[in-house]
C-alpha cells in the first residue's frame, strides 16, 4: 500500500503551492477592496482576471478535467490534492485556475454528453475562461433532496422545447459573465420510471422568458466564488430541440455522473479549508495570552488543535481512497465511499472551523479573518449535492441489504 503521490502530482502540488503563496493569498484583501468599489457587486474584480492570466501562463489551468482533449488529463487521485490546496482560498483559487463550481461540473457534462455543436458553442469558451455558466436544478416549492420531485417542465413543441418553472440557489447565475444555463426539468412527468422523467437542456442567458429574479444569500454572505446563487424563473422559455443534452429521459443519469467527481472536489477543498483554519488557530494561540499564560498553553485549546489534526488526517485518507476507487472501479463501485465522504467531511470541517472561530473570539466572526466565510461555505455543503440525511439513508440501506 503506497501512500505517496506520483511524480506528476508532486510537481503540480509544488507549483500550485508556490502560486498560492505568491499570488492568491496576497490577492484576498485586494479582491475584497476592489469588489467594494465595483458599480455592480457581481462584476469580477480586476485582480481575479490577473490571477487567471498568471495561472494560465503557469500551466495551472483546467486541472480538474480528466479528458485529455480538453483538460489536464489528471485522474481523480491526482487532482484531489490539488483541490485541497485551492480550498485554502475558496473565494479566489478555484476561479483563478478555471476550476470553480458550477463551471467544472457543467464542463464535464458538455465534454461527456454534449454534441459537437454544443461543445463548440459553449464548452470551448468555458474552457478558455471567457464565459461562466449556471446549473439549474434546485427548486423552492418541492423537496429537491429527492430529484424526482422536480416540477420544472420541458415540453417538446415542434422543433423546440418550451421550459416553465422556478428554481433557486442556482449557482453562477448572478455573474454577468454567466452565458449559459444547464437546466434540469421533466420531459415525461407521467412516465412510469421516475428516474427517466427528467432531461437536461441548454438555455442561453439572453433567451426571452428567462429571468434572474434575485440573489440568494448564504448565512448573510453573497457567494462570489461561484458567481452567486440566484432565484431564476423560466416563463415559456423556448430553445431549439438541438439544445437538449444527451437524450430525453437521461437527465437523472447525467446528474449522477456530474455529482461523483464534484463530491471529490468539494471534500478536498473542505480539507484545505480545515488546514487554513488550523493554521490560523495555531498562529492565534501562540500570539495571545490570557489568564497569565499563552493561549497555546491552555489545555482546551491544545485539545482543539490535536483533534483537528487527527480529523483532517482521517478525512484526507478517506477522500483519497474514494478518488482511487473512482479511478479504478468507477462511480458505481465507489458509491458507498462517495456517500461516506459527503456525510463526514462537511460535518467535521464545520466543527474545526467553529473551534478556530471560538479561539479568535470576536475576530472569528468578523470580516477581518476568513473564518466566518469559511464556516458558512462548509456548513452549506451539508446541504449542497444532497443533504447528509439522504446519503445516510442510502448508505444504511446498502449496508443492511447484506443482512437481508
Amino acid at each position: 500500500m503506497d501512500f505517496a503521490f506520483d511524480a506528476r502530482t508532486e510537481e503540480l502540488r509544488a507549483r500550485l503551492l508556490a502560486f498560492m503563496d505568491a499570488y492568491v493569498l496576497p490577492a484576498e484583501a485586494v479582491a475584497h477592496e476592489q469588489r467594494s468599489l465595483l458599480a455592480d457587486p457581481w462584476d469580477t474584480p480586476a485582480v481575479v482576471e490577473d490571477l487567471k492570466s498568471e495561472a494560465r501562463a503557469q500551466g495551472l489551468w483546467n486541472l480538474f478535467l480528466p479528458d485529455t482533449e480538453y483538460g489536464a488529463g489528471l485522474t481523480n487521485l491526482q487532482y484531489a490534492p490539488l483541490a485541497e490546496i485551492t480550498g485554502r482560498s475558496p473565494q479566489l483559487a478555484p476561479t483563478a485556475l478555471n476550476c470553480a463550481a458550477p463551471d467544472t461540473g457543467n464542463m464535464e457534462v458538455l465534454a461527456q454528453f454534449g454534441t459537437a455543436e454544443q461543445k463548440k458553442q459553449w464548452l470551448e469558451p468555458l474552457l478558455a475562461g471567457e464565459i461562466r455558466s449556471a446549473f439549474a436544478m434546485t427548486e423552492p416549492d418541492v423537496a429537491s433532496s429527492d430529484a424526482t420531485n422536480i416540477q420544472t417542465r420541458i415540453r417538446r413543441d415542434g422543433d423546440d422545447y418550451v421550459i416553465n418553472g422556478r428554481k433557486w440557489y442556482i449557482s453562477g447565475a448572478m455573474n454577468p459573465d454567466c452565458a449559459i444555463f444547464i437546466v434540469m426539468g421533466k420531459t415525461d412527468p407521467d412516465g412510469e420510471d421516475l428516474r427517466r422523467q427528467q432531461s437536461m437542456i441548454l438555455v442561453p442567458r439572453d433567451t426571452p422568458g428567462l429571468e434572474v429574479r434575485r440573489a440568494m444569500r448564504v448565512y448573510g454572505y453573497e457567494d462570489h466564488s461561484h458567481g452567486g446563487h440566484a432565484e431564476v424563473v423560466f416563463d415559456n422559455v423556448r430553445v431549439p430541440a438541438s439544445h437538449l443534452v444527451g437524450e430525453e429521459g437521461g437527465g437523472f443519469a447525467i446528474a449522477q455522473a456530474r455529482l461523483g467527481p464534484g463530491r471529490i472536489h468539494h471534500c478536498m477543498r473542505l480539507i484545505g479549508m480545515a488546514e487554513r483554519a488550523i493554521e490560523l488557530m495555531c498562529r492565534r494561540a501562540v500570539s495571545r495570552s490570557a489568564f497569565g499564560k499563552a493561549i497555546a498553553q491552555q489545555g482546551v485549546v491544545q485539545n482543539w488543535i490535536a483533534d483537528a489534526r487527527v480529523t483532517v488526517e482521517q478525512l484526507r485518507l478517506l477522500v483519497l481512497k474514494t478518488a482511487w476507487l473512482m479511478d479504478t472501479v468507477g462511480n458505481r463501485g465507489a458509491h458507498t465511499e462517495i456517500q461516506a465522504i459527503k456525510i463526514a467531511t462537511p460535518r467535521a470541517v464545520v466543527g474545526i472551523i467553529d473551534s478556530a472561530v471560538q479561539l479568535h473570539g470576536a475576530g472569528g466572526v468578523s470580516q477581518d479573518f476568513p473564518l466566518a466565510e469559511l464556516w458558512a461555505a462548509a456548513r452549506t455543503l451539508r446541504l449542497a449535492d444532497g443533504p447528509d440525511e439522504v446519503h445516510q439513508r442510502s448508505l444504511a440501506r446498502r449496508e443492511l441489504k447484506k443482512y437481508l
